[in-house]
């Protein structure tokens, strides 16, 4: 039976003392303090496997250290596996002794049934019998934040924007939202530690409860379907959306997650290598050239290039893929690639004039020009800041501001851009906080003007303190 129950969730039992233990489930961590911890974690277990609807395998460490091969059903009902080398594996509790685990719940669920076989009939037995398999388990319910409409009076508000919020949340301190790339949701963080997921309006979608001190949300995606991520110091957690129960993913230690692609990029500590998420799993992807360094990641495949170039994807079990970089006209040469976002790779040029090049900026997939800069001195153009559209409208690269859509670029000097909501880019013009949209005027607004995280149906996503404010359109 063992072999034809999934790994997953990895499930850990770890008995303390005679009240304390510890139940990790996929990773997260559940204290048990009860005057008997193994019922205790036993139950805990049995409602996760009726969540998914099948038995898990589970793993039961006694405090002396030994340790048994469990599976535990949906109804609480626990059978030993036997181990290689005998059943009681490691620690002084070793030595082929019989398991404790299932005897105790046994005796625990039979001393139940004597006691309580009325209340069990009448009241605690569902109608329907043992929880049956279900093709799609769901996260379970929760209580809802407190969501109501309110209004937006700290800080003058974006141009186009109304004082008046549609819907507002509290939300975690220190903490920021996400906005999905399609516009229609928004994550957060809550203040009891939950990662809830709501619509346009307001409407909660889907939560479900987090580990203490996990990164802010992130929408990516993974084996090329979408997913929102949060990450603590040792695990990744992506949820698929729709309710959907998450992937817990062990980190190895010191590593760092990056989401400048379209996919996670793992990055070992002191350069020991990068992974990406294929099938549910970390794999290694290392470059095949030296000095080369990793740009980002899209799927199970990696963006890497030389400071000269050239520029190649690697991806694990394949051939290396080079992307050949077409120069602008009248160009003298690649200077230097210089980052990469999702779609994009940017690079300087040289023009055969002392100092100056050209910013382009290129089709990772086929190296094509997707939009030339006016020539700029190097030591300006290495400090400007790349700031892109989500969707691929605009983007702004320090003092160049780009429409992709009518493939034209501007310069305005002295611009240092600092966000994108929709097609307006916010930014600093000298010391003039202004708002502008490629190929039109700027336009100068109060410093301390709040910059939406995002667009969400119609409404703007704003915070203020621990406060997320959905501001609605003003009337025009």
């Amino acid at each position: 039976m063992a072999e034809k129950i999934p790994s997953w969730p990895k499930v850990t039992i770890r008995l303390y003392d005679d009240h304390n233990a510890e139940v990790k489930i996929a990773g997260r961590s559940h204290p048990v303090n009860h005057h008997d911890p193994r019922q205790a974690a036993i139950q805990l277990v049995s409602e996760r496997a009726a969540q998914l609807g099948r038995a898990v395998k589970a793993t039961a460490v006694e405090a002396d250290g030994a340790s048994w091969p469990l599976i535990i059903n949906p109804d609480g009902s626990v059978e030993a596996v036997e181990a290689e080398g005998g059943r009681g594996r490691g620690g002084r509790g070793g030595g082929g002794s019989k398991p404790i685990w299932p005897i105790i719940v046994a005796a625990v669920v039979a001393l139940a049934l004597i006691a309580g076989t009325a209340v069990y009939l009448l009241v605690l037995r569902k109608p329907s019998g043992p929880p049956k398999p279900s093709v799609s388990p769901t996260l379970p319910s929760l209580p809802a934040p407190i969501v109501t409409p309110d209004q937006f009076v700290a800080r003058p508000v974006p141009p186009g924007w109304s004082k008046e919020a549609g819907w507002t949340v509290d939300i975690m301190p220190n903490t920021t939202p996400a906005v999905s790339p399609d516009g229609t949701e928004v994550a957060i963080l809550t203040v009891d530690q939950k990662l809830a997921v709501f619509d346009a309006n307001g409407k909660v979608l889907w939560q479900d409860t987090l580990p203490s001190r996990t990164s802010n949300p992130v929408y990516t995606t993974i084996d090329s379907k979408p997913a929102l991520v949060v990450t603590t110091e040792d695990t990744l957690y992506y949820w698929p959306g729709h309710g959907a129960l998450p992937t817990a993913i062990e980190l190895p230690n010191s590593s760092a997650v990056q989401f400048f692609g379209t996919s996670p990029l793992i990055t070992l500590a002191a350069d020991a290598g990068n992974s990406v998420i294929s099938g549910g799993q970390l794999k290694s992807v290392q470059p095949k050239r030296r000095d080369s360094t990793v740009l980002l990641a899209e799927g199970d495949r990696v963006l890497s290039a030389r400071y000269g170039g050239p520029l190649y994807w690697d991806q694990p079990g394949k051939d290396q893929k080079p992307v050949n970089l077409a120069g602008p006209k009248d160009n003298k040469g690649l200077d230097h690639i210089v980052a990469a976002s999702p779609g994009l790779v940017l690079a300087l040029w040289k023009t055969g004039v002392a100092d100056t090049v050209i910013p382009v900026v290129h089709s990772s997939a086929t190296g094509a020009v997707v939009a030339s800069c006016k020539a700029a001195r190097i030591q300006d153009a290495e400090r400007w800041q790349w700031v892109p559209d989500n969707a691929r409208k605009v983007a702004a690269w320090g003092a160049c501001l780009i429409n992709f859509t009518t493939k034209t670029s501007v310069t305005m000097p002295g611009f240092q851009p600092l966000s994108i909501s929709g097609t307006t880019v916010y930014g600093m013009n000298g010391s003039e906080m202004v708002t502008t949209i490629p190929g039109s005027a700027a336009h100068q607004i109060p410093d301390n003007t709040a910059r939406p995280w995002g667009i969400v149906g119609n409404h703007a996503i704003v915070v203020q303190g621990s406060y997320l404010y959905a501001l609605n359109k003003a009337s025009s």
